[in-house]
């Protein structure tokens, strides 16, 4: 595949930071950035628009999404996640949204986040990270991040009731039979649990420069 710039794959779990990661990274190394996972979402909310069960067969909406449905508010919703990993788990709708993300990185390159993407999108990506950390620190980033207070009386068991649907999700994720996550075999792997995101971007950074130097990134 001819591309005019590098390509930089982000894996890792729902959660994990690899989003904030692979902006920041995007930024830092002067590459376009796409969060596959939106194409996802949008399948899915446009699905649940149209009162139709996400499990059901979904390459028609993955065929036609548009620009603007990416750029919905609503796409973050607790709701939209689970209807996405149900449209993510289809071949067609997989298959539908492959071109979709290979044309984005053809033209200068690009830093993509997802689950899939150092595996089975860009298995021949010019650098590739898989982020991850476990499943008690990634509910209370997204505790956190959705405004939740953990000291109010009901934050314990709200972050337990969040970690159970993280658990489902990486279940769901890894046991899939189509582009089930997991970690390529060339990837760089950062553990996030002790770092922050400036710690975590100036890993990725330090390891991505070596790879795309011709370096081991070790």
């Amino acid at each position: 595949m001819v591309r005019g710039g590098p390509v930089i794959a982000v894996d890792g779990p729902a959660a994990a930071g690899k989003g904030t990661l692979a902006r920041r990274l995007a930024e830092a190394l002067g590459l376009p950035y796409l969060d596959t996972g939106l194409l996802y979402r949008a399948v899915g909310r446009l699905a649940l628009d149209a009162g139709r069960d996400p499990a059901d067969p979904a390459q028609d909406i993955a065929q036609t999404l548009s620009p603007e449905a990416l750029r919905r508010p609503d796409l973050r919703a607790p709701e939209v996640a689970v209807a996405a990993s149900k449209v993510a788990a289809q071949p067609l709708v997989r298959a539908a949204l492959v071109e979709t993300q290979r044309r984005f990185a053809r033209e200068r390159g690009a830093v993509l986040d997802g689950r899939d993407i150092g595996t089975v999108i860009f298995p021949d990506a010019d650098f590739k990270l898989f982020i991850t950390a476990s499943p008690a620190t990634r509910a209370l980033r997204r505790f956190l991040q959705m405004g939740g207070d953990a000291t109010a009386p009901d934050a314990r068991q709200k972050l337990a009731d969040m970690e159970e649907t993280l658990r489902a999700r990486d279940a769901a994720d890894a046991g899939r039979e189509t582009a089930p996550l997991c970690i390529a075999d060339d990837a760089c792997v950062i553990e996030t649990d002790t770092l922050d995101a400036a710690a975590v971007l100036a890993e990725a950074l330090r390891l991505a420069r070596a790879r795309l130097a011709g370096q081991p990134a070790g």
